[in-house]
C-alpha cells in the first residue's frame, strides 16, 4: 500500500534527508587509500547520532551495520569490515539511511578512490547508451516512516507506463549501473550483492518527494557542510 504523505510529513522527512546527505557528504569525504570501510561506517554513524537522529541500516533485517560499503565489483549492500582497505583505483558505493523524528531519509552515492572525480526510462536510455547496463534485481522505493515502503521504482521501463505520481509519494530513486552485465549474485553473508561477471559497479540514490510544484529533493546536503 503506498502512503501518501502530508507537507508535514515530508518537512519532517526533509530534515531525515538532509542529516543523512550531509552524513553521505561528509563520509565521502573521507575516500581515500588506505581508509577502511569500516571507518567509513563508523565516520557516518557517529555523525548520525550527533544530529539526534539514528541510523535506519542498523540492524534492519539483521544488517550489522550502519551504512553499506559495497567497492568494485560489489553491488550494494557491502558490509564494513576493517579489512577491506581502499586502494587506489577503487570505487566506492556508500548508501545510508538517518531516522529523525520517526521518518527516514535514504541516500547513496559511489565515489572513485584516488581519481577527480518518465524514472526508470529515464535512467535506462541515460545509462545504457553509454554503454552500462542497469541491475534489474533491485530498484528504487518508497520511502516515509519505514525504509522500504511502497512503491517499487524500477530503473528501467517504458516512458508513459506505470504508476501515476501523485503529490504526497515520497520515493527513493536508487539506480544501480553496472560496468558489464546487469546479472548479480548474493554473497554467502547473504547480504553483500556482487556482479555476475566481476565488473564494476556504481550506486546512487536520493529521495524525492512528488509535490503540486513539482520534484523535491529530500536528501541535498548543505553547501557549507
Amino acid at each position: 500500500m503506498i502512503t501518501l504523505k502530508t507537507a508535514r510529513e515530508i518537512s519532517l522527512m526533509r530534515d531525515a534527508g538532509r542529516i543523512a546527505g550531509e552524513a553521505l557528504l561528509r563520509t565521502g569525504e573521507m575516500v581515500k587509500p588506505g581508509v577502511t570501510t569500516f571507518e567509513l561506517c563508523q565516520a557516518a554513524h557517529k555523525y548520525i547520532l550527533a544530529c539526534g537522529a539514528v541510523p535506519t541500516f542498523l540492524h534492519y533485517n539483521g544488517f550489522p551495520a550502519s551504512a553499506c560499503i559495497s567497492v568494485n565489483e560489489e553491488v550494494i549492500h557491502g558490509i564494513p569490515s576493517k579489512k577491506r582497505v581502499l586502494r587506489e583505483g577503487d570505487l566506492v558505493s556508500i548508501d545510508l539511511g538517518a531516522t529523525y523524528q520517526g521518518y527516514v531519509g535514504d541516500t547513496a552515492r559511489t565515489f572513485a578512490v584516488g581519481r577527480l572525480g518518465d524514472i526508470g526510462a529515464a535512467v535506462q536510455g541515460h545509462c545504457e547508451a553509454r554503454g552500462y547496463s542497469v541491475v534489474r534485481d533491485y530498484t528504487g522505493h518508497g520511502v516515509g516512516r519505514a525504509l522500504h515502503e511502497d512503491p517499487a521504482v524500477a530503473n528501467f521501463g517504458k516512458a508513459g507506463f506505470g504508476l501515476q505520481l501523485r503529490a504526497g509519494m515520497t520515493i527513493a530513486i536508487e539506480p544501480m549501473v553496472n560496468q558489464g552485465r546487469a546479472a548479480v549474485r548474493t554473497l554467502e553473508d547473504h547480504w553483500t550483492v556482487v556482479t555476475r561477471d566481476g565488473k564494476r559497479s556504481a550506486h546512487f540514490e536520493h529521495t524525492v518527494a512528488i509535490t503540486a510544484n513539482g520534484p523535491l529533493l529530500l536528501t541535498e546536503a548543505c553547501a557549507d557542510v
